[in-house]
C-alpha cells in the first residue's frame, strides 16, 4: 500500500507533523537529506507506527499514491528551490508540492507560476503552533494552486487544531502567496503581542516593584479575562519558573531578542502598501534596540538613567495596565487586518477575514479568546475596514481609553520604555482625528519641491501650486497620490 503524503525534512516540526498525520490514519513517507536522520526517526519517535522511510527522492516519489503530495518542511529560501528543482523531473502532471516553511510570499507567487507551466500544482502553507502545535494540532494557512486544495484538504483539516465547536483551524486562504502572506501577518501580530506583554511585565517589575510570584498571579488572573490567550498563559508559566538556585530563571536570560525576519517582512510590506502598521513595526525595532546591549549599558551609565517608582494603589495600576494591554492588543490585530485587506485588494486574493480569524483561533501562537469576536465582526460586516469600528471592540477601546492614557503617560514620566503600547494609542488618536496636520506638510512639500496640493474648497483630484516666495516660479514638479 502506497503512502498518502510525503514529508521532506525531519527536524522537530517535520517529525511532529508526520506523527500527527499518522495519528489521524494517514500513511506518511518520510525523507531527509541524511539517511541517518531517517533511521533515527524510524527507530525512535516513529517506531511502531505506519510511517514509511525513503532514502532518496526517487524512492519517496515511488512510494506515493497519485496525485503525489509532497510537503517540504525545510529552511525557507534556496533550500526549497533546490528540492523543487530535484523533484520536478520525478513528478507527473497533477502532482502537488507543498511548502510548509516560513517563506516570504513573493517566493510562493513565483513558484506557483513556474510550476504551473510544468503542470505541477504548488501550495504555500503557513503552519503555526510551534513543536506542540505541529504534533497535536497546528493552525494551517494554505494558499497557492486552488486545483490542489481538494486533494490536500482532508489531511490538513484532520491534523489541524479545532475550535471549541470542532471547526478545523485550517481553510483555503487564496491563490498564489496568500497563505504565506497571512502567516507573515500572523507572525507580525505575534511580534506585537509579545512586545506588549514584555512592556506590561517591565511596568510591573520596575515601575510597581512587584515580585515574580506577584506578576505570575496577575497573568494567571488576566488569562481569565478578555486577555485569555496562549501568550498570556505561557508568560505566567515563565514568570513562575525557578532556576536551580530558586531564583526566577527569566532574570538570568540575556535581554537581547532574536528574530527570523517575518516581523520585518510585515513592516516592509506595510510600508510598501502605505498601511500604518505602527505597533508591529515598533515591536520589530524594539528587538533591534535590544540587540544593542553593550551600547545600552554604556548609555545608561552616561545618562545616569534611573526609573522612578510608580506611586499609588498597586491594584488600581494593575487593572489600568490590563486595560491598556487589551486595547493595544486590539490595535495590533486591527492593523494586521488592515494590511491583509490592502494585500488582498492588490493581489485579487479575496481573503475571507472571518475565516482567517477562525484559523488563528486554535493551534497558533497568537490564539486568543477574542479571535471569536473578530470572526463575528467580519461575519457581520465582511467589508469592515477597521476592526475597532465593530461595536464589541469599539466598546473596549472607549472603556479602556482613560486607563490606557494613564499608563502611557506614567511610563513616559518615570522612564519605562513602552514603544508598542504608546504607539498603539497614538495610532488610534490619529485614526480618529478628522483633520491632521498633513496640510502643513503638503504646504512644505510644495514650498521646497513644487509638489502641489489639493484644497478643501475644491474638488478632490484638482491640484494646485503656489509660488510661496515670489521667486520659485509657477511650474509644479509632480502631483502626489493620496
Amino acid at each position: 500500500m502506497k503512502g498518502d503524503i510525503g514529508v521532506i525534512g525531519l527536524a522537530v516540526m517535520g517529525q511532529n507533523l508526520i506523527l500527527n498525520m499518522n495519528d489521524h490514519g494517514y500513511k506518511v513517507v518520510a525523507h531527509n537529506r541524511t539517511a541517518e536522520k531517517v533511521d533515527e526517526f524510524l527507530q525512535g519517535p516513529a517506531k511502531g507506527t505506519n510511517i514509511i522511510g525513503a532514502y532518496s527522492l526517487q524512492e519517496l516519489v515511488d512510494k506515493l499514491e497519485s496525485p503525489r503530495k509532497i510537503m517540504l518542511m525545510v529552511r525557507a529560501g534556496d533550500v526549497v528551490d533546490s528540492f523543487i528543482d530535484k523533484l520536478v523531473p520525478l513528478l507527473d502532471k497533477g502532482d502537488i508540492i507543498i511548502d510548509g516553511g516560513n517563506t516570504n510570499f513573493p517566493d510562493t507567487n513565483r513558484r506557483v507560476a513556474a510550476l504551473k507551466e510544468k503542470g505541477i500544482h504548488f501550495i504555500g502553507s503557513g503552519v503555526s503552533g510551534g513543536e506542540e502545535g505541529a504534533r497535536f494540532g497546528p493552525s494551517i494557512m494554505p494558499g497557492g494552486s486552488p486545483e490542489a486544495w481538494p486533494f490536500v484538504k482532508p489531511i490538513f483539516q484532520a491534523i489541524s487544531a479545532k475550535t471549541e465547536n470542532n471547526e478545523p483551524c485550517c481553510d483555503w486562504v487564496g491563490n498564489d502567496g496568500a497563505g504565506h502572506f497571512v502567516k507573515m501577518v500572523h507572525n507580525g501580530i505575534e511580534y506585537g503581542d509579545m512586545q506588549l506583554i514584555t512592556e506590561a511585565y517591565q511596568f510591573m517589575k520596575d515601575g510597581l516593584g512587584m515580585t515574580h510570584d506577584e506578576m505570575q498571579s496577575v497573568f494567571i488572573e488576566w488569562n481569565k479575562t478578555e486577555l485569555n490567550s496562549y501568550l498570556v498563559e505561557i508568560t505566567s508559566d515563565i514568570l513562575g519558573y525557578k532556576d536551580t538556585d530558586g531564583e526566577p530563571l527569566v532574570e538570568k536570560i540575556l535581554d537581547t531578542a532574536g528574530q527570523k525576519g517575518t516581523g520585518k517582512w510585515t513592516g516592509i510590506n506595510a510600508l510598501d502598501m502605505g498601511i500604518p502598521l505602527t505597533l508591529i513595526t515598533e515591536s520589530v525595532f524594539a528587538r533591534c534596540l535590544s540587540s544593542l546591549k553593550d551600547q545600552r549599558v554604556e548609555a545608561e551609565e552616561l545618562f545616569g538613567k534611573k526609573e522612578s517608582i510608580v506611586e499609588g494603589d498597586k491594584q488600581v495600576w494593575i487593572e489600568a495596565l490590563r486595560q491598556a494591554l487589551l486595547a493595544s492588543k486590539i490595535i495590533s490585530y486591527a492593523q494586521g487586518f488592515m494590511l491583509m485587506r490592502e494585500a488582498s485588494n492588490e493581489n485579487g486574493w479575496d481573503l475571507n477575514y472571518g475565516n482567517v480569524a477562525l484559523m488563528w483561533r486554535g493551534g497558533c501562537i497568537i490564539r486568543s479568546a477574542f479571535l471569536s469576536n473578530i470572526r463575528d465582526a467580519y461575519d457581520i460586516d465582511p467589508e469592515l475596514s477597521f476592526l475597532g469600528s465593530d461595536s464589541y471592540f469599539k466598546g473596549i477601546l472607549e472603556n479602556s481609553m482613560s486607563a490606557w492614557r494613564k499608563v502611557a503617560a506614567k511610563s513616559m514620566e518615570v522612564g519605562i520604555p513602552m514603544p508598542s503600547m504608546t504607539s498603539a494609542l497614538t495610532f488610534l488618536d490619529g485614526y480618529t482625528t478628522a483633520r491632521l496636520p498633513a496640510n502643513l506638510l503638503q504646504a512644505q512639500r510644495d514650498y521646497f519641491g513644487a509638489h502641489t496640493y489639493e484644497r478643501v474648497d475644491k474638488p478632490k483630484g484638482e491640484f494646485f501650486h503656489t509660488n510661496w516666495t515670489g521667486k520659485g516660479g509657477d511650474v509644479s514638479s509632480t502631483t502626489y497620490n493620496s
